[in-house]
């Protein structure tokens, strides 16, 4: 089901932005028996996100509501994408728009990778695109999203779950749909974003559990031979959660136990 502006479609305007230049956000979250998991999270993120590009975020009650709407009876997927709307031809923003965003709501069932009896350890490659660093945009869930397409077309393989991404000055930064984390000496590490990436809600909610856990974590930016010094490699977001990465190219790790714990962790607080 797809809702555009709260009724049923499956088309928006030739003249919308978020198709002409990815001028908008969006948000990619799980459902349980109709309800969002993690919405209060969503919803902040969100929020924040549009600020951020001056984008009209709708009210909360409303779109809660419009996710219900189109919500899987079981366990499913539902994507929030907001557009800053119609506009003319060209890079200026429309003169009185701040009510003209577009809205657009729509479900798919849950993907096999993301069902509680999908393998929990991964393997992962390299990229060899790298990111462009933009302050500006960093953390932000924006629409345009060509670097992650390019990515992700660097590999065909089935048996590759991952890529992961960095910067312009081989620092990591990312998954090309996941954040990453990997622990070392009993201490969580996660890149930077300050400069490039998105910056997902299951990693905010991850970094909250680890402080619960009194688990020291570090946020850095760090090159890619302390991902190989680690005792353990962990992609997430909302969709699949936590989950252990077992080989990167030709370096294989062996459990070490944190995926299950913090995984677990990841859920406790569910709003």
């Amino acid at each position: 089901m797809i809702l555009v502006n709260g009724q049923a479609a499956d088309a928006v305007n030739a003249l919308d932005r978020g198709l002409a230049y990815g001028d908008g956000v969006f948000r990619t979250l799980r459902t349980h028996a109709g309800q969002p998991l993690w919405w209060s999270d969503h919803y902040t993120k969100l929020a924040s996100d549009c600020t951020a590009l001056a984008l009209n975020c709708p009210d909360g009650t409303l779109l809660h509501a419009e996710v219900c709407q189109v919500a899987e009876v079981g366990q499913g997927i539902v994507k929030i994408m907001l557009t800053r709307g119609v506009g003319a031809r060209g890079y200026a923003l429309p003169i009185g728009n701040g009510c003209g965003c577009t809205r657009i709501v729509l479900s798919a069932p849950l993907p096999p990778h993301a069902h509680a009896d999908a393998p929990s350890d991964i393997t992962v490659r390299w990229c060899a695109l790298r990111l462009a660093r933009q302050p500006r945009l960093a953390g932000i869930k924006h629409l345009n999203r060509l670097e992650n397409v390019l990515a992700r077309a660097e590999w065909d393989d089935p048996a590759i779950f991952e890529g992961i991404l960095c910067d312009d000055r081989g620092l990591v930064v990312s998954g090309v749909m996941c954040n990453l984390f990997w622990v070392r000496e009993g201490e969580l590490f996660t890149p930077d974003l300050s400069e490039c990436g998105v910056a997902g809600v299951a990693r905010a909610r991850l970094l909250r559990a680890a402080a619960r856990l009194g688990i020291r974590s570090h946020i850095g930016r760090l090159r890619p031979e302390t991902i190989l010094a680690a005792d353990e490699v962990m992609i997430c977001n909302s969709v699949i959660g936590v989950r252990r990465v077992a080989r990167l190219d030709d370096v294989t790790w062996l459990p070490a136990g944190w995926t299950t714990k913090l995984n677990n962790a990841l859920y406790e607080d569910v709003d």
